[in-house]
């Protein structure tokens, strides 16, 4: 395997692999700092282009593979590479798996954070979400000479990689792709570019574009047409300046009001709402927290409850109180609530949990809780919960190291790790979702 190294400065070396980081980079050292090589693995011996020196480590660029690891596979992706969306589809299954519930442990242990009999954590092994389901996107849209490029950034680069196909995403979406690029002609000019976020949602997909300018006549009837060629279920816009909380999305095309189901309701969401990106790994995620707090025995916190993900199948054994900062999830909840008379076992309120966490006087008053905060966590939110006497609280994160953060914060106040979940739905890079329960 050879890459030829950009053109200008920059000194090489030969470097032995040792590792892969957080990242899926491999790890080599270099006069006594990290070296983070993409698309090297554990093990490999490479001659790189060493660039970015700073404390923190170097950036190295692989420009030839001098020998190859037996976990080496081939792309399945003609894009990856280019395209910043997968970094590790190059590492055979079984190691990848191994790696990946790694990345959970790594990030405990450096938090201090122990498993119930003082060992290490119970993580479970990794629960795979099959490739090509993934049910929502968001690409970018950027004009050419000859048309739109529509696809995903370059990892640290501006260099947008037009996609064609896509093992990562559910089919339908990949099928909508070149339509939508041909219309979005009608709409971006000059190089300008948007935003497109999709969703395969319960009944058709919906498309949410976000821009500069808004669609003139040309574009409304362009976008309409591909919504009736495509069956799409809507498509709306949204100016890219604007929080959505400040605006309503304005509709293109409303052929149908798209739905997701979380257990037996239906929920129709506002465009670009915070959904988990699979139903696969939604199912997995409901049957972990419904299975840990259904028998809770009095009422159930949701903080951080999106569009109702947890709340409504929760709401089937137990009185639910929903918090969510976002006033439009928490609409779609509500409105779902009442259309299936819900509006008794569920309760909902709008709450920055970050600027104004509930008191632990105020959650002493649940028998369960359940928060699934955005990358950043739940800080706040977790140093409350470790001076309540909730019983049990249930954790999901889609970031290991800030869900080692608020484990370490609950463990300090008395709570015990029982178990973690690693749920991969993300394949093929460094994300990850995971599920956790915490007892007293």
């Amino acid at each position: 395997m050879r890459r030829k190294a950009r053109r200008g400065g920059g000194k090489q070396a030969e470097l032995t692999i040792e590792g892969l980081g957080a990242r899926g980079d491999g790890v080599a050292q270099h006069d006594g700092r990290p070296v983070f090589v993409p698309f090297a693995l554990p093990g490999e011996r490479a001659r790189v282009k060493l660039t970015g020196a700073k404390s923190a480590g170097y950036k190295g660029e692989l420009i030839e593979l001098l020998s190859e690891s037996a976990d080496r596979v081939e792309p399945v992706c003609p894009h990856y590479g280019p395209c910043g969306g997968c970094t590790l589809q190059h590492l055979a299954p079984e190691a990848y798996r191994t790696w990946k519930r790694q990345q959970v442990l790594n990030a405990l242990q450096r938090e201090g954070v122990r498993g119930p009999d003082g060992g290490e954590p119970n993580v479970a092994e990794l629960t795979v979400v099959p490739a090509g389901t993934r049910r929502r996107a968001t690409l970018t849209a950027k004009a050419r000479r000859d048309g739109v490029d529509l696809g995903f950034h370059g990892r640290e680069s501006h260099v947008l990689e037009h996609i064609t196909t896509c093992y990562v995403l559910r089919p339908r979406l990949v099928e909508v792709l070149p339509g939508l690029s041909n219309a979005l002609r009608h709409l971006l000019k000059g190089g300008e570019s948007a935003s497109v976020t999709l969703l395969d949602a319960d009944n058709g997909v919906d498309v949410l574009v976000r821009s500069h300018r808004p669609p003139g006549l040309d574009a409304r009837q362009a976008l309409a047409a591909l919504a009736e060629q495509q069956d799409l279920a809507r498509v709306t816009w949204l100016p890219i300046e604007l929080d959505p909380e400040e605006i309503e999305a304005e509709p293109v095309s409303i052929r149908r009001p798209p739905f997701v189901h979380f257990g037996e309701i239906a929920v129709e969401p506002e465009p670009g709402s915070f959904l988990q990106p699979t139903a696969e790994g939604q199912t997995a995620l409901i049957e972990a927290v419904t299975g840990w707090l259904k028998d809770a025995g009095g009422p159930l916190a949701d903080f951080y409850a999106g569009c109702g993900t947890f709340t409504f199948p929760l709401a089937r054994y137990q009185p639910v109180h929903a918090v969510e900062g976002e006033r439009a999830a928490i609409a779609s909840l509500w409105q779902a609530a009442r259309r299936n008379d819900y509006a008794g076992p569920v309760t909902a309120e709008v709450r920055d949990l970050v600027e104004e966490p509930p008191a632990a006087e105020e959650l002493d008053t649940f028998a369960g809780v359940v928060f699934d905060p955005p990358r950043a966590g739940a800080k706040a939110l977790a140093r409350e919960l470790a001076d309540s006497r909730v019983p049990t609280v249930v954790a999901v994160s889609c970031n290991a190291n800030t869900f080692a953060r608020d484990a370490r914060l609950l463990v300090e106040g008395g709570y015990t790790l029982a178990e973690v979940r690693p749920i991969d739905q993300f394949p093929w890079s460094g994300h990850l979702e995971l599920v956790a329960r915490f007892h007293r």
